[in-house]
């Protein structure tokens, strides 16, 4: 028999039932002080070790007289081995348990060689974000193709950390691969700063979303908005009139069988009031007219809208750009900036959804139509405002471009990167293709349930600490990390970290320092849908 003397020794087993083993605890050399909930602990095979997250502590007959004879029990959670290189093995550390434990095998405190060993991710390519709850000197690593292979998922309440967790993911993924090709959607503009010049800033003010990139059911969404319905035939005249007009621009050429109303092919608002114009001067009457007469003058109201100029702006003769905006957003080539921060603070929120579904769109249809050559990584900031779980809720096509992407994606070269606060107001569909997910601080009980269905791999004792989880802490669980840990991220410094989201209410009330003439500035900014 093995001399067992040198490790921490803790126990023995008493009782095994399949990945579950409990472990009688040692009276006298053992306090319990030592261990934690959802800490590793080694069990000792003649062969090698086996390793199990602790999952419960408890004394089955607890005594008020004598504490020190009681029966102390220890449950744990089996998660893989580690096979000696006499026995045949290599000594790495392997998902899974080929040989159960046996009754009377010791059980052992892990060292900082074992959490090294099973938390490591040497083989494979890995950002950094934090260092391991139970040992702050083995780094809380994430495996780069495994993550994005098969998409994932940050969620937690506000202000727990997921947006900083989010800034080391990406900055890690950044200086490991300064080819990518990473779009993160930002509604608040959070992550202006967080990545320098290695990013692609857009917004409404420097880049041009042309109207043309939409297909028909998204150019409805912005010309009628949310009484579409009510405009059943101008709705169908406007069919007609789009695929004309992209007919006109492409020269209308008999072979062009391809093109159809939904085909990203640019078309000119003029030819559309052209084409108005024509049709009603040929009908009989205004009430055969009054559909045209709606598509008309819908479309001269988003021009003249300055919150809409992004899109319809008239002062910039019409072209192809589809290639130039394709490669500007998708980062093709990177040219030093292999990351497209989008800033949606200032779309309007009629539109906000028509825009995500069509970069999800775009984003998808590149993948496939490129080959899958140029791998790409959409992040969605606030997930559940554009694929919420409620029918209904929201527009329907930006849920189902990321959908598609979440279920097909990976097949394509595209990955997806989805952050929400609120876990149960995302699509479950959504949330269950992300294959690994860091979990922060989350009370709401609604949204702990979703959780542990995604968590299903997690030991209970990890699920049940989420409530208690402090600011930066998370639980990392999937195919992206090689068990499921307890970690806390690293900190970012001030100018790396995103904008707060929330206002200083005490530190501003506490002085008067508004300044002549600040209300007009302010007035003069909401009129005329400018910011500083």
């Amino acid at each position: 028999m093995k001399d067992y003397s040198v490790y921490s020794r803790i126990g023995r087993v008493v009782s095994i039932n399949g990945a579950k083993v409990v472990v009688l605890l040692d009276k006298l050399t053992f306090d319990g002080n030592d261990m934690q909930i959802g800490g590793l602990l080694k069990l000792m095979r003649p062969n090698g070790r086996v390793y199990g997250l602790l999952e419960a502590l408890s004394i089955p007959l607890p005594r008020d007289d004598d504490m020190d004879s009681e029966m102390r029990v220890a449950e744990i959670g089996l998660i893989g081995e580690s096979v000696d290189v006499e026995a045949g093995g290599d000594g790495r550390f392997y998902r899974g348990v080929s040989t159960l434990p046996m009754l009377n095998d010791v059980v052992v405190l892990a060292d900082h060689s074992d959490t090294s060993l099973v938390y490591a991710q040497p083989y494979a390519q890995s950002v950094t974000v934090g260092s391991l709850h139970q040992d702050p000197r083995v780094p809380a690593c994430l495996s780069v193709d495994d993550m994005l292979g098969k998409h994932f998922a940050v969620v937690g309440t506000t202000g727990s950390g997921k947006s900083c967790a989010l800034v080391l993911i990406l900055k890690g993924i950044l200086e490991r691969n300064p080819n990518a090709h990473i779009v993160l959607l930002d509604p608040h503009g959070e992550y202006g700063r967080p990545f320098g010049d290695q990013a692609e800033h857009l917004n409404v003010r420097t880049f041009r979303f042309p109207y043309w990139l939409l297909n028909f059911e998204e150019l409805v969404e912005v010309v009628f908005g949310e009484k579409k319905g009510e405009h059943a035939a101008a709705v169908a005249v406007l069919r007609d009139l789009v695929l004309t007009a992209k007919l006109s621009f492409a020269g209308n050429p008999a072979d062009q069988t391809w093109l159809t109303v939904d085909t990203p092919v640019p078309y000119a608002l003029g030819e559309i009031n052209r084409l108005i114009e024509d049709a009603t001067g040929k009908l009989d009457n205004r009430t055969n007219s009054g559909p045209y007469l709606q598509i008309k003058a819908r479309l001269a109201a988003l021009q003249a809208d300055r919150r809409f100029a992004f899109m319809f702006s008239t002062g910039v003769a019409l072209r192809d750009e589809l290639s130039a905006i394709l490669g500007r957003i998708f980062r093709v080539p990177a040219n030093g900036r292999p990351i497209t921060v989008l800033d949606l603070a200032g779309v309007p929120s009629e539109v906000l959804n028509v825009i995500v579904a069509v970069i999800g769109r775009m984003a998808f249809d590149f993948g496939l139509w490129s080959g899958h050559t140029v791998p790409l990584l959409l992040v969605c900031e606030e997930a559940h405002r554009y694929a919420p779980q409620a029918e209904g809720v929201g527009f329907d096509p930006a849920k189902r471009a990321l959908a598609r992407i979440a279920r097909e994606g990976r097949k394509y070269g595209v990955s997806l990167g989805v952050l929400s606060q609120r876990p149960s107001d995302l699509d479950a569909s959504l949330l269950s293709q992300c294959s690994t997910l860091l979990a922060f601080r989350m009370t709401n009980e609604k949204d702990q349930e979703i959780i542990q269905a995604t968590m299903s791999e997690a030991s209970t004792a990890l699920f049940t600490s989420l409530p208690l989880l402090g600011n930066g802490e998370a639980i990392a669980v999937g195919e992206g990390v090689s068990v499921p840990m307890r970690l806390r991220i690293s900190s970012l410094p001030e100018l790396e970290r995103p904008r707060s989201s929330s206002a200083s209410f005490s530190s501003r009330w506490q002085k008067d320092d508004v300044r002549p003439g600040f209300m007009d500035k302010i007035v003069a900014h909401w009129r005329g849908q400018k910011a500083d």
